[in-house]
Parts: structure tokens; C-alpha cells; sequence
């Protein structure tokens, strides 16, 4: 069993130019003695913490002993990402002040601050992956193997545009948690998830249809265990993922690169749509980059990276 440790990071200057004396950063261990194996470090999603293996743990499918992640073979790291609202108090910042590239460099720090020179592979999934990019590129020589999951280096303009709605409801809902949520479940499935799912059956109970009172449940799921601004600082974190600095290439980045890049995607995600990747695994190609794109094929969209777990072992199970 993991427990949360910290770490202090002093003298931290975001992008928009504000220091900060000092920033709080949570971190989990699980698996093997710290130096002692393989370092694996994992980034979690937009609603996701650093509790990733474990009873609880919301990737314990894969992080165990015996499992993919296998804790008896690797030492695993999981942050907390500042503001995320896991057993911490309210963050006092506000929920814009930081960027996906200032949490990828808070995590480089946190791991300079535990003498972590190496990373076997560092793997993130949605939010998380993009995080995982933007490290490989700011510490090129920290990455063995980079695995964005059912991600991308960069928020598209159909994820600001759900992201712009989001803060609306945000904003002016009576429920805004529960009605946020609501909405986004709408892009982590697929109308063929659904169906598969409900069929238009009836919840008799609630006199409503199972789809809708499955999505209810989903909103006060959520409500109960998130703060408004934790939800705020998450969706601006999604929107801030850009690897690529205006006036500049993504040839021009991905060349600082030295990571062996496994990609992988989901044939029918709605959010990170699988096309962006194969662009991606591209231009890598063009570059001579190690890199390989794989594939989830599942009806569940977005959201397989959370059920398709035995395709997720066979596809990575090469690297672990």
C-alpha cells in the first residue's frame, strides 16, 4: 500500500512570469525500493490522481504485482497534479496560473528532487500523455520510452471548443460539476457504447431511461469527490497542451526528442481522434525517430484506455 509523500519546489516561475517561494508537490511510490529497479512514472487524467495502483488505484488493472506494470520488476512514481484537489486542501492559486509545460517541469523538478536522473518510461493517459510530451521535450535525455495514451502533444480545436463549453457551464449552472460532467461523458463514449450498453431500457425505479440515469450518476459521482476549482484548473490544464511554441515546427520539436515514442490510440475516440496520431507517428518516421503507433479497437471511445485493459497488455507488453 502507497501512502502520499511531498516535496517542496522553491523558487518556481510559471510561464506567465509569476514566482512562487514555493510549491507543494504530492507523489505516490509503488513496486520496487526507490533506486533499486526501473523507473516508471505515470501521469494521470483530467479526473485521476496519484493513486494508480492498489484497491482503489484507478489503473490497479495494470499496476501490480504480476500485472503489465509489474511492481515487482519497477519502481513507479505518480504526481499529483497541483491543483488537482487529492487529500490537499483548496489550492490557493488561481485555477489558469499554470500550464501543461509548467506541470511537466514541476514533475521534472520533483523527480531532480528524488536524484531521478533516468526514466525507464513515463507514460500518461488524456491529460496526462500530453504532460508526458511536453517532459520529453524539455528533458530530452529523462525518457527511455514515452507511451502517450489516448492522447496528444497538442489540444485540438474540437478539445478547446468542448473545453470552452465546459467553463460555460462552469460558469453559469446551477450544478455546474454535475452538469460539466454530464456533458463531457457525452465525448469520453460513443453512441455505439451506449447502445451496446442500454438499448433504450428503462431504470423503473426512476421512471427515466437507464442512459440518462446512468449519466445522473456519473454527475453526482463526481460532485462528491471534486471542487469547482480543481474541475476549472484541470480543463484549462487540457487546453494548455501545446509542445510546439508559435513560429515554430513540429519538425523543429520533435527533432529534441530522444525518446523511443509509443503512441497509443483508440480507434474510436471522439477526443483525441486517432488520425492526429498517425500524423504524428509521421512526421517522427520522417525524423528517423523510434516510434510506433498502435491501436485500441474497442466501441467505447475515449474512455477504453479505462476498460480495454487486456488489449493495453498486449500492445505494451513488449516494453514492460
Amino acid at each position: 500500500m502507497s501512502q502520499l509523500e511531498y516535496i517542496q519546489i522553491v523558487n518556481f516561475t510559471s510561464e506567465k512570469g509569476v514566482l512562487y517561494p514555493e510549491i507543494t508537490l504530492s507523489y505516490q511510490r509503488y513496486g520496487c525500493a526507490l533506486y533499486s529497479a526501473p523507473i516508471v512514472l505515470i501521469n494521470h487524467a483530467l479526473t485521476g490522481n496519484s493513486e494508480v495502483g492498489g484497491d482503489n488505484g484507478w489503473w490497479s488493472s495494470l499496476v501490480g504485482s504480476g500485472k503489465l506494470v509489474d511492481t515487482n520488476k519497477y519502481t513507479i512514481i505518480t504526481f499529483d497534479i497541483p491543483g488537482n484537489g487529492y487529500k490537499t486542501t483548496e489550492i490557493l492559486y488561481e485555477y489558469d496560473a499554470f500550464s501543461a509545460n509548467d506541470i511537466a517541469r514541476l514533475f521534472g523538478l520533483g523527480l531532480e528532487a528524488l536524484s531521478i536522473k533516468r526514466l525507464y518510461a513515463a507514460v500518461g493517459s488524456s491529460l496526462g500523455g500530453g504532460i508526458a510530451w511536453h517532459m520529453a521535450v524539455l528533458y530530452p535525455d529523462l525518457i527511455e520510452h514515452l507511451i502517450p495514451i489516448a492522447s496528444d502533444w497538442k489540444t485540438t480545436d474540437w478539445i478547446l471548443g468542448h473545453n470552452q463549453v465546459q467553463f460555460q457551464i462552469l460558469e453559469n449552472s446551477r450544478r455546474p460539476l454535475h452538469d460539466a460532467r454530464m456533458m463531457a461523458m457525452l465525448f469520453y463514449r460513443t453512441p455505439e457504447s451506449f447502445k451496446s450498453r442500454f438499448d433504450r431500457t428503462i431504470n423503473e425505479n426512476l421512471g427515466i431511461y437507464n442512459v440518462e440515469s446512468w449519466l445522473l450518476h456519473h454527475g453526482n459521482k463526481l460532485e462528491s469527490r471534486f471542487t469547482l476549482h480543481a474541475y476549472k484548473v484541470m480543463t484549462h490544464l487540457l487546453s494548455s497542451v501545446n509542445i510546439v511554441p508559435l513560429n515554430e515546427k513540429p519538425e523543429e520539436v520533435f527533432d529534441k526528442i530522444n525518446a523511443s515514442v509509443t503512441m497509443v490510440g483508440i480507434d474510436t475516440d471522439l477526443f483525441f481522434i486517432p488520425g492526429e496520431n498517425r500524423k504524428t507517428a509521421q512526421i517522427l518516421e520522417n525524423l528517423e525517430k523510434n516510434v510506433a503507433y498502435k491501436e485500441i479497437t474497442s466501441i467505447h471511445g475515449h474512455d477504453a484506455f479505462l476498460i480495454e485493459f487486456d488489449q493495453l497488455v498486449n500492445l505494451l507488453k513488449d516494453i514492460f
